[in-house]
């Protein structure tokens, strides 16, 4: 997996901490294969227009950059019904609180059956 060396996967694993990682959809896939328990999420602009907006806006990437950018975001779109979890970002206070809340269960312990009745 780029980026993060397996064997640091594995030590948080060991030591019961919990791993954040913000990847594109190669390693996302990589993540998947070799941890199928763990929790992916995909988050996703809620248009390829308002994402064009967004790299426009920031006024940090020339246009070829900003098309690169958009045909890479095309191709990892096409994939997000891969993910069980997908989240739209297109009011950032609640996604954030939509992430947060997940991030919140992974982990918790699960109901008894029968518990709720």
């Amino acid at each position: 997996m780029y980026g993060t060396p397996r064997s640091e996967l594995d030590r948080a694993a060991r030591e019961g901490r919990d791993l954040v990682l913000e990847i594109e959809v190669q390693g996302a896939r990589q993540v998947a294969e070799a941890l199928p328990d763990a929790t992916q999420v995909f988050i996703a602009p809620p248009s390829e227009g308002t994402l064009r907006e967004r790299l426009v806006g920031r006024s940090t990437d020339a246009p070829e950059e900003i098309e690169r950018r958009l045909t890479r975001a095309r191709e990892e779109l096409a994939a997000a019904d891969e993910w069980k979890r997908v989240i739209v970002n297109d009011d950032l206070g609640r996604a954030t609180e939509e992430l947060v809340e997940l991030a919140a269960t992974i982990g918790a312990p699960k109901p008894a059956e029968g518990a709720n009745e």
